[in-house]
Order: C-alpha cells, then structure tokens, then sequence
C-alpha cells in the first residue's frame, strides 16, 4: 500500500480506501447505467442466436461503449467523494496514454 500511495501522490490510508472505493463504484455503476442505452440500441440482439462470432462482437461492443460511461462516471463519483482533483488528474492521465488527449483540449 505504501508503493501504491507513493505513485498515486496521496498521504493518508483514509485517502486511499475512499479512492479505491470510488473504483469500485465506478466499475460497477457503469455497467448499471450503460444497461438501458445497450437495450436501446440493440446490443442484447446479439447475444440471442448462434454464431461463432456474435460472442465476441458482443462483448467487444459492449465493453467499448460503457467505457465513456465509466470515465464520466469515475470524476461524478470521485466529486461526490471529495476526491474530484485525484480523479480527473487519472482521467487525463489515462486519456493521455491511451491517445485520446485530444480530447481533453
């Protein structure tokens, strides 16, 4: 835990779990709040039926479009938390990585 508070800038242990609860949160209210936009859009039509390649596709959609769920929803939660500032340093960090930059500009 030390290790990971060093290389995440924070100070307390209470600071750490509150930051890895929002992670969890996180993970698990995307998937809740993408569910009706998945319906809407058709997503669980392909999961129905056979097909060697509709499993993957499902799951490749699927993960692809809660992702910009999770990014909103991880700086939503990590206000909500009071650890707005941790959070969206993460997010630019990751958007950064991932080459997504630009859209933070």
């Amino acid at each position: 835990m030390k290790k990971l508070k060093q290389r995440w800038g924070i100070t307390s242990n209470f600071q750490l779990i509150v930051i890895l609860i929002v992670f969890a949160i996180t993970g698990s209210a995307s998937v809740w709040v993408a569910k009706p936009f998945l319906n809407w859009i058709g997503l669980d039509a392909l999961r129905e039926g056979s097909g060697g390649w509709r499993p993957i596709l499902y799951w490749t959609l699927r993960l692809l479009l809660i992702f910009p769920f999770y990014q909103v929803l991880l700086v939503t939660f990590g206000w909500i938390f009071g650890q707005f500032r941790f959070f969206w340093n993460f997010e630019k960090k990751m958007l950064q990585r991932m080459g997504l930059g630009f859209l933070l500009s």
